[in-house]
C-alpha cells in the first residue's frame, strides 16, 4: 500500500483486561498523519491520546485494526522486527527526558546511532546540534543541563537517525514556559526545516499552536481536528467539545 500519510490508521482498537473489568482505551479510530507535517493529539484525561501513539508509534500492541507508517504494516511486524524498525526509523521524546546520566550530552545523543552500529555522519550530526542550540554543551552529562537542555539533547537524539516519524509524548510537561517554547520551537524547525513529520500529545493550546493541525479524542474516538491551530481556537475547540458532550 502506498500512502501520501506518514502514519495511518484503520479501525485501531485497544482493550485492557477482560470480562466486567474490561477498559476500551480505543475505538475503531480511523486517522491518518500528514507526512513533512507537524499535529497535535489532544483531548481530555483519560481520552486515549498517550494510548493512541503508543499504539501508532508500536510502543503498544492494538487489540483489533491496523497501523501504517509509510508503506510498512507494523501489525504484520513480529517483535524483533518491531524492535528494528523503530530503532531505525522512528524517534522519540517523552515527558521524563530518558538520558543515560553516564553518558555526555554528545554521546547520549549519537546512543541510537551506535545501537544500530551506524557511523555517525559529523556534519548531520553538527547540523542538528546547532538547531538544537546546543554546541557549548556537548561534554557535559544530563546532572549538569537544565531540563529544557535534557529535553533538546532528547530531540536531537530523536532526530540523529533521520527517522521517517518522532513521536512526542508531552515534551514540555516537565518544562517551564521559556524552556516549552524553546523544545516546540525545535520540532516546529525540524518539520520546516528537515521534512521531519512530528506527531505530539499535549494537553496545552500554546503547545498544539505550534502544530499544522490539531486531533480531537474523547473517549477513544476520534471527535474533532483543526488546521492552523491558535492557542485561541484550540481552547474554543475545547470548550465546544466538552458543552456538546455533557
Amino acid at each position: 500500500m502506498t500512502t501520501h500519510a506518514a502514519v495511518r490508521t484503520t479501525g485501531l482498537t485497544k482493550t485492557y483486561g477482560a470480562g466486567p473489568s474490561q477498559v476500551r482505551a480505543l475505538t475503531d479510530v480511523d486517522a491518518e498523519f500528514a507526512r513533512a507535517e507537524f499535529t497535535a493529539i489532544m483531548g481530555p484525561s483519560g481520552s486515549g491520546k498517550s494510548t493512541l501513539l503508543h499504539c501508532v508509534a508500536g510502543l503498544d500492541t492494538l487489540s483489533a485494526g491496523r497501523v501504517w507508517i509509510g508503506d510498512t504494516d507494523l501489525t504484520g511486524l513480529d517483535d524483533d522486527a518491531l524492535t528494528v524498525f523503530r530503532r531505525d526509523r522512528l524517534g522519540f521524546v517523552f515527558q521524563a527526558f530518558n538520558l543515560l546520566p553516564t553518558l555526555t550530552a554528545r554521546e547520549n545523543i549519537v546512543l541510537p546511532l551506535e545501537l544500530a552500529r551506524r557511523r555517525p555522519d559529523p556534519e548531520k550530526v553538527a547540523g542538528i546540534v546547532d538547531a538544537v542550540g546546543l554546541s557549548d554543551r556537548l561534554d557535559h552529562r544530563p546532572s549538569e543541563l537544565s531540563g529544557g537542555q535534557q529535553q533538546r539533547v532528547a530531540c536531537a537524539r530523536a532526530l540523529v537517525t533521520g527517522p521517517e516519524v518522532v513521536f512526542a509524548d508531552e515534551p514540555t510537561g516537565a518544562l517551564d514556559s521559556t524552556s516549552s517554547a524553546e523544545v516546540l520551537g525545535l520540532l516546529r524547525h525540524s518539520a520546516d526545516a528537515f521534512g521531519q513529520t512530528v506527531v505530539m500529545v499535549t494537553h496545552d493550546p500554546s503547545a498544539a499552536a505550534y502544530a499544522d493541525s490539531v486531533l480531537f479524542l474523547d473517549d477513544g474516538r476520534v471527535v474533532d481536528s483543526l488546521r492552523g491551530p491558535t492557542a485561541d481556537s484550540v481552547l474554543d475547540r475545547i470548550k465546544a467539545l466538552e458543552k456538546a458532550v455533557r
